[in-house]
């Protein structure tokens, strides 16, 4: 169970996905606003192990308007007895851009804690990770453009090229975690109809992918559908690992931006 939650975090962002460009985004923000809430369910064959959610606020850092997005994920009922875990990831964005100035990952996962904090600057090229527990403060260099794991969610899902999308062509993004860059690569695998608890729903279809040995059965044993709509949210998410498999659900939401769209036969 230990890596259910940031599994999801992780994999989540992987759904969007644009071409590497170093140029400026449009600032025209369609896709998602402040007050957005969601939350997925996380399911181990028969036990619900743990929920993941994700909202979205306004807000100010060293002046500079920006969205707060704060991501929250935890192990329950009988998962929680074998191994906690309560994870906070906080990212500030801009507004216009969506380019993170700060990042925060504050986690306890079974006794293991880890408490990060990241300030970007994007002028430079640099990440400062300030890792709170060892009390060590270090800069990194970083791609241009370059996302959190939180941030990356908002940006892709806002400028993603869903016009210029050719089945199983493959794309690359650039994110900063854990002191390295990391070059993701995603697979587009076509349309789908995932049946929901909210009814039939129109997706987008993903495979990641992925590093193996460590977590994942194999480099394509993760597959991700993405509501085909304006509000671009991650329905479902399954993933086989060494010891079984991991599925996720859209299990609530509220503040979209746009209608939630299923398919009425």
């Amino acid at each position: 169970m230990k890596r259910l939650i940031i599994c999801v975090f992780l994999i989540i962002q992987l759904g969007y996905t644009q071409k590497k460009s170093d140029s400026i985004p449009s600032n025209n923000i369609n896709t998602f606003q402040e007050g957005e809430w969601f939350q997925l369910r996380l399911h181990y064959g028969p036990f619900n192990a743990s929920y993941a959610t994700l909202s979205l606020e306004r807000d100010t850092i060293k002046g500079k308007p920006v969205f707060h997005a704060k991501g929250f994920g935890e192990t329950t009922g009988i998962a929680r007895w074998f191994f906690k875990v309560e994870d906070y990831y906080e990212s500030y964005f801009d507004e216009k851009i969506i380019y993170p100035y700060k990042f925060i990952r504050d986690i306890n996962e079974g006794g293991y804690t880890k408490d990060v904090e990241i300030e970007f600057d994007h002028q430079n090229g640099t990440a400062l990770v300030n890792n709170k527990k060892k009390g060590e403060i270090n800069e990194f260099s970083v791609e241009s453009g370059v996302q959190d794991l939180i941030s990356s969610f908002y940006y892709l899902r806002n400028f993603f090229p869903k016009d210029k999308l050719k089945k199983n062509e493959s794309f690359n993004i650039n994110m900063f975690f854990d002191n390295e860059n990391y070059l993701f690569k995603l697979k587009y695998l076509g349309n789908e109809v995932i049946n929901s608890k909210f009814g039939k729903i129109n997706c987008l279809k993903f495979r990641p992918i992925v590093q193996s040995g460590r977590v994942f059965e194999e480099q394509e044993s993760v597959t991700l559908w993405v509501s085909n709509d304006n509000n671009r949210l991650p329905i479902r998410l399954q993933a086989d690992i060494l010891v079984g498999s991991i599925k996720a659900d859209l299990e609530n939401f509220k503040n979209l931006k746009h209608p939630f769209k299923i398919i009425v036969e």
